[in-house]
């Protein structure tokens, strides 16, 4: 059985080094009661060689919540892939809903799922509308931004995108899509997929990336079609990260 991928994104928490480790603590404990889960953990990169450095387990990955796709440069307050490699990331975050919201485009996010591949790292492209439509505009907008992130990316590299459907109106609630949307979403995005680079779109990891919480996920798993979760709030709450954990132990 395939293990269920686990990426926790802290976002910008916590605030001081010492909650950021008793976090990382708390995280390691929980996974270390599993067997079937993979975990990827993104901290905020002024966290990252810090944790990384001192960790000395194998069920733990790491990965940045973003980066820039040279190498280095005059980029003032930029982070490249290559440095946040250097400081032991496996993966990087593209293209989530927040940083889209703050001005990276379709293009943006190509270019950095090429570096990061080009870097040997896995890139976590994520893709999601806005808002519904009963015209069924988001999934045009789902196309393009599956077209563009990988725009760049051999069909031979496939197996080693992670693609996330972000439903935006769940973010940040209680609330997750039904799970037969999420499968119509799944296969959707697979197909665009294979269109643009043939058969191997079929196999690829698409991950949920709305509110989830232990009961909620359970479902998803057996009915939308996805093989783990992006999450965020439930990622900084020990005792909620457990019960996830736990809850998809079994599915």
């Amino acid at each position: 059985m395939s293990k269920t991928i686990i990426v926790a994104n802290w976002k910008m928490n916590p605030v001081t080094w010492r909650e950021a480790k008793k976090l990382f603590e708390s995280t390691k404990k929980a996974v270390e009661k599993t067997k079937n889960s993979s975990v990827i953990v993104a901290p905020p990169v002024i966290f990252l060689r810090g944790l990384s450095g001192t960790y000395r387990g194998s069920r733990v990955a790491f990965a940045v919540q973003n980066g820039h796709f040279k190498t280095n440069g005059a980029h003032t307050g930029e982070i490249s892939l290559a440095q946040s490699k250097d400081a032991h990331a496996s993966y990087v975050i593209i293209g989530h809903v927040e940083r889209r919201a703050s001005g990276e485009t379709n293009d943006d996010a190509g270019k950095k799922a090429a570096g990061a591949l080009a870097l040997k790292m896995i890139p976590i492209l994520c893709v999601g509308e806005s808002e519904r439509t009963e015209s069924g505009e988001q999934f045009n907008v789902v196309r393009e931004q599956i077209r563009a992130g990988l725009a760049d990316v051999p069909a031979s590299a496939l197996g080693r995108v992670i693609l996330v459907y972000e439903p935006l109106w769940t973010i940040g609630t209680n609330t997750t899509m039904n799970p037969s949307e999420m499968h119509q979403m799944a296969i959707f995005m697979r197909k665009c997929v294979v269109e643009t680079h043939g058969g191997g779109g079929r196999a690829l990891k698409i991950l949920y990336g709305g509110g989830v919480d232990g009961k909620s996920a359970e479902v998803m798993l057996r009915e939308g079609d996805v093989c783990g979760f992006l999450v965020g709030r439930a990622s900084l709450n020990a005792s909620e990260f457990a019960k996830l954990l736990q809850a998809i132990e079994n599915v």
